[in-house]
């Protein structure tokens, strides 16, 4: 099933993140421009033609997000808006963070 297709569920504090091994195989997954940082965080910057269209692009990432019950980081720019995805709970990666990834691509 691809990860579009999924479902979140939920993480326990004591689940622990992904490793570098299962985060570089979910990377391969999501189309380029998604960055892993220090093995914790995923982030793209989504590029567009004005301030509107990018608010309208984050109103539809926040309405996944609340269906799927896990929440990126937004940062909407004139012209970008920042995505940066992380679970809290456990301090780094888990496959939910790649699932939202790819649901925001297929936005």
């Amino acid at each position: 099933m691809e990860l579009k297709e999924r479902k979140c569920v939920p993480c326990d504090a004591g689940t622990p993140p992904l490793d570098e091994q299962k985060v570089a195989s979910l990377r391969q997954d999501l189309p380029p421009g998604w960055k892993i940082l220090e093995n914790k965080k995923l982030k793209k910057k989504f590029p567009f033609e004005n301030f509107r269209r990018g608010m309208a692009f984050a109103q539809e990432i926040a309405l996944i997000a609340e269906q799927e019950d896990h929440h990126p980081d937004l940062c909407i720019h004139y012209t970008n808006v920042e995505v940066e995805l992380s679970t809290h709970a456990i301090g780094g990666l888990s496959e939910n963070d790649f699932i939202m990834a790819a649901k925001i691509e297929d936005l």
